[in-house]
Formats: structure tokens, sequence, C-alpha cells
């Protein structure tokens, strides 16, 4: 079950510390090859806009789980 507590984690602004920008910029790095190879090499259609859509959502969570979940 979902507490306060997570909830609170998850909808709060957190601002970024300074050693995680850059953790953000090589997720968005690799994420951006990845969609980019994922593009080159398969149709245009549903099935190619969805998988873009999941690269993009890793994305958001893998930044979640850096400002929500800090050690």
């Amino acid at each position: 079950m979902i507490d306060r507590s997570q909830l609170l984690t998850w909808f709060t602004y957190h601002e970024s510390l300074d050693f995680e920008i850059e953790q953000y910029q090589r997720i968005r790095t690799a994420a951006l090859a990845l969609a980019q190879v994922i593009c080159d090499n398969t149709p245009e259609g549903a099935d190619q806009s969805a998988a873009i859509r999941k690269v993009r959502e890793a994305v958001m969570t893998a930044n979640a789980a850096i400002a929500c979940f800090r050690r």
C-alpha cells in the first residue's frame, strides 16, 4: 500500500544536487542514443512511437530514482 510519506516524496519538488546534474545528463545522453537507433532501424508507425515513448518513460523513471531515493 502506498503511504503518505511515499506520496510526499513523489509529488514534492527535489532540487538537484551538483553531482546529480551529471547523472541526469548521462541518462539523457544514453537515452538519446537508443532513441536514435530505434528511429534509424524501425519503420515509422505505432510500434516505433511506443518504443520511443518507453525510452522517455525510462528516462523519467530513472530521474525519479535519482531525485526521490537519494542515498
